[in-house]
């Protein structure tokens, strides 16, 4: 007879090659195909109950094969919201009702928005930085113009120095697009008290004639104005010819456009004409574009009017980064935001659309709204998309801060990782953490591992490609310890190999490593083949990580049901080495009887023990093993191995000879019906009558 230690050797020895051949049985083979095929046309948790072989294959998969029947308790457990602590899954005691639900993403799951949180946070930062690297940027120009007007020595000089001119430009209010840069020499090289000079007789000159076309504009206008409101008296008296004077008040609000559009034009023409004799009395230049000896460009007192014209004209940058318009600003956007519900929806708000371009440092007055459009339908992961066309990164900041898909939809936010897998593995490390602390400890590292858990949290939302993350070893050693693998064992140069892996591929790198968990961490992540963040296809109701830990978990479950049939010592330990990570205190096993019959078996002690007080039962565990080496596979390796051995003495090594009552402790507590099962079942059923 083959012994326990012996079997279970084996197995851990070669658990691979165990798990592949358990997989190429042809029942297991068939009904893991058929979920693959299938699982993608499920929608709703009726639909996963109402076909047979997916419900009792994901069933099986998480340990729940016995709670199969129970249809109305199981999907108030599909349908809960990990997230909520107070819903149904949330406040049942067995661990697997939880692990069975985040298997699907059927509640809690990403949900399609123009924003998430993270998103409207770093947009609102960026928003504040950008205005204050604009208010930063004037100050730079102003020092920079402050330093170099000193040594200008011509018109020429002034110009050829882009920042120079530019500064100038917007000081006095010239549009380079419409003036041609010889005439702004010409300008500077002006005596506006000269009549001849060009400023003189080019612009001065025009002044008499277009203040008496403005007056006259202006006459046209209220005439035309006067003339409406009569017209519009005479629509209400007896007798009136109502069609003749509709026809004469739009022959008159025609020509009150008309007129109004040429005062604004003249008003425009002569605003220019000032500026143009201010700038030529800002600066001192020859007709010659040069400098008389001695003389500087401009004096002290033309330099600060210049500057103060130059303030004057970015008072909107100034304003908009003032605490109390920023303030207004962001509260504005984060009102609008969650009612942003389509594209179209989003360029016609106003307090997200201005505050969004705004953000990235673009002008809304400055670029068209279908642009902004293709921006936001590109697939930031393709090259070729439009977005990148523009060789401007800011659209591409653009892009990526909001959600949209090609048809201007909502979609779901491109996060590297999504937040109920975030949460998962923060929830993991705080409890991997506070596993090696002693009573004494607990309380201050449970709260440093919190932070650590929060800083994550909020790392991740940066996160936009696997080089990212490497980069990261903070975050990478983070994911480790929650995995419960040890960081200082795992290089740099093995997790590149590991995040390159396609898990698609049964032989590549991560799925070739005897440990699972490294291929688990890098489904963990939403990458692409390229090792860029994207939003990968779900399977129906489940994303690819899920689909693969509910296939593998299946393979497991197969293998210790199998083993189980013939050695039901086996079938514990594989299920105690399984279940090793997850325990966190004496508690954890004592709740479990199988996890208890291997405990009591390997140091053996009486089953009589399990009548005993529950605090005295935990005294014998914390007194003969440590809790912490339950996170070392090695010392759960040599725990096992003792147990086997323990297990045939205790047996005699009768193995083999029809079913042991011992798989009666698979179908209680965290293996079947718990106290805290039953009474959600009862509630169900006095709710239902």
């Amino acid at each position: 007879m083959v012994t326990t230690y012996f079997s279970y050797s084996y197995i851990t020895r070669n658990l691979k090659q165990s798990l592949t051949r358990v997989g190429q049985q042809t029942d297991v083979a068939r009904e893991a195909a058929y979920y693959k095929a299938n699982i993608g046309k499920v929608k709703t948790v009726d639909d996963l109950m109402k076909d047979y072989r997916l419900y009792h294959y994901a069933t099986k998969a998480y340990g729940l094969e016995d709670m199969a029947y129970a249809k109305a308790f199981m999907k108030k457990v599909l349908e809960s919201d990990l997230n909520d602590s107070n819903s149904f899954v949330n406040k049942l005691v067995d661990k697997r009702y939880r692990e069975f639900a985040a298997a699907f993403s059927f509640k809690g799951g990403t949900t399609p928005v123009a924003q998430s949180d993270n998103q409207t946070d770093d947009t609102i930062g960026l928003y504040t930085a950008t205005k204050q690297k604009q208010v930063d940027a004037l100050a730079d120009d102003s020092a920079y113009y402050s330093a170099k007007i000193g040594s200008i020595t011509s018109a020429d000089q002034l110009l050829n120095d882009d920042r120079l001119r530019n500064y100038v430009y917007s000081a006095f209010e010239i549009d380079e697009s419409k003036w041609p840069r010889d005439t702004i020499s010409q300008v500077l090289r002006s005596d506006p008290s000269d009549p001849t000079s060009y400023v003189s007789t080019n612009f001065t000159s025009q002044l008499s004639g277009l203040n008496a076309q403005l007056t006259q504009a202006k006459s046209d206008a209220a005439a035309a104005t006067q003339k409406i409101a009569d017209y519009k008296a005479q629509l209400t008296q007896p007798g009136a010819d109502v069609t003749q004077l509709k026809v004469q008040i739009l022959v008159e609000q025609y020509h009150l456009d008309t007129s109004n559009s040429t005062v604004s034009g003249l008003n425009d023409q002569i605003a220019t004409i000032g500026n143009f004799v201010d700038l030529a009395g800002a600066f001192e230049f020859s007709p010659d574009g040069s400098l008389p000896a001695g003389v500087s460009a401009q004096t002290a007192a033309n330099i600060t009017a210049t500057k103060d014209r130059f303030d004057d004209s970015k008072s909107a940058v100034y304003a908009a980064a003032s605490p109390l318009s920023e303030a207004l600003a962001i509260k504005l956007f984060r009102n609008a935001i969650p009612t942003v519900k389509s594209l179209q929806a989003f360029v016609s708000t106003p307090s997200v659309y201005d505050f969004a371009l705004g953000a990235v440092g673009l002008d809304p007055k400055g670029v068209s709204q279908d642009t902004i459009k293709a921006v936001l339908e590109s697939d930031v992961n393709d090259p070729k998309s439009f977005v990148y066309t523009l060789k401007d990164d800011r659209y591409v900041q653009l892009a990526r801060a909001f959600n949209f898909d090609a048809k201007g939809n909502l979609t779901t936010p491109l996060v590297a990782q999504d937040s109920a897998q975030v949460l998962q593995i923060a929830q993991a490390y705080v409890i991997a953490a506070i596993k090696d602390a002693s009573p004494q400890e607990q309380k201050a590292i449970r709260a440093q591992a919190q932070k650590d858990a929060t800083a994550y949290q909020e790392a991740i939302a940066g996160i936009d490609s696997v080089s990212d993350l490497l980069k990261n070893r903070k975050m990478v050693d983070f994911v480790l310890v929650a995995k419960g693998l040890d960081p200082k064992k795992v290089s740099d140069e093995f997790l590149k190999k590991i995040f390159a892996s396609d898990l698609s591929n049964p032989r590549s790198f991560a799925n070739s490593q005897s440990d699972s968990r490294f291929a688990d961490i890098v489904a963990s992540f939403n990458f692409d083949s390229k090792g860029n963040v994207a939003r990968l296809p779900m399977m129906g109701p489940q994303k690819g990580d899920q689909f693969r830990e509910t296939q593998a978990n299946y393979l497991q479950q197969s293998l210790e049901q199998q083993q189980g049939d013939t050695n039901p010592g086996v079938r514990l330990a594989l299920y105690f080495q399984r279940k090793a990570g997850e325990i966190t205190s004496a508690y954890d096993i004592l709740a479990d009887k199988a996890l208890s019959e291997v405990f009591r078996t390997t140091f053996n002690l009486p089953d009589s023990m399990a009548a005993m007080p529950i605090d005295q039962q935990a005294k014998f565990v914390d007194k003969f093993m440590k809790i912490k080496d339950l996170s070392d596979p090695t010392k759960v390796a040599k725990l096992l191995n003792r147990f086997t051995a323990m297990y045939d003495v205790k047996n005699s090594q009768t193995t083999g000879q029809g079913q042991s009552p011992l798989l009666d402790l698979f179908q209680g507590s965290s293996s079947g019906f718990s106290e805290s099962t039953f009474l959600a079942i009862a509630k169900l059923g006095s709710s239902s009558r």
